[in-house]
């Protein structure tokens, strides 16, 4: 595996070093597209707070050709619904033992556990962090996670952790200008 040359690491959240080939971003919910909180109504209805931030990485990950999975131990409409309106067609949530369904992503799109990053938060995520290319905490993560992950954020979860790590992805690869030009040229 070769070390991305193209970013110093001062635009990173902590400097950490990126591999080359990452291909997709695996994501839990609770405490990292989300803050962790689980909100029910009167009528035990769950709401969940996503980040417009994160949800804007995620569409510059895939902007650029990349693929972006979320992997959840619960199930909640709210995340179906969020996926489906970012696009994000690889869902599986429910798994309440998460490294047996992240290989099954991996074989469903020929992929390499190097190609991948996993972000997440607390310890059920920890098996898929460890076969990973590069394991991914929020500022908020368990202490464990965070001591797992080659990237810990200076976000939280649900605070626009999710896009501060895909930039540094997409910067250490070297297309993070891709996805500025069309903003910039807009002049």
């Amino acid at each position: 595996m070769t070390e991305s040359k193209t970013d110093s690491g001062a635009d990173r959240p902590n400097a950490a070093v990126i591999p080359d080939g990452i291909e997709l971003l695996v994501l839990d919910v609770d405490g990292v597209l989300t803050d962790g909180g689980i909100i029910l109504d009167s009528a035990g209805v769950e709401l969940k707070r996503f980040c417009a931030l994160d949800g804007a990485g995620i569409k510059y990950f895939q902007r650029v050709g990349k693929t972006v999975a979320i992997l959840s131990g619960r199930t909640s409409e709210a995340v179906t619904a969020r996926a489906a309106e970012l696009g994000v067609g690889l869902v599986r949530q429910g798994a309440k033992v998460k490294l047996p369904v992240y290989r099954e992503i991996l074989a469903e799109l020929g992929l390499d556990e190097k190609q991948a990053a996993v972000m997440g938060d607390d310890l059920p995520d920890l098996p898929m962090m460890r076969h990973c290319g590069l394991a991914i905490a929020p500022a908020n993560a368990v202490r464990d996670v965070r001591a797992a992950a080659g990237l810990v954020t200076r976000a939280a979860g649900g605070d626009g952790a999710v896009r501060e790590a895909v930039e540094a992805i997409l910067k250490a690869a070297g297309l993070w200008q891709q996805i500025m030009r069309r903003y910039v040229d807009e002049s």
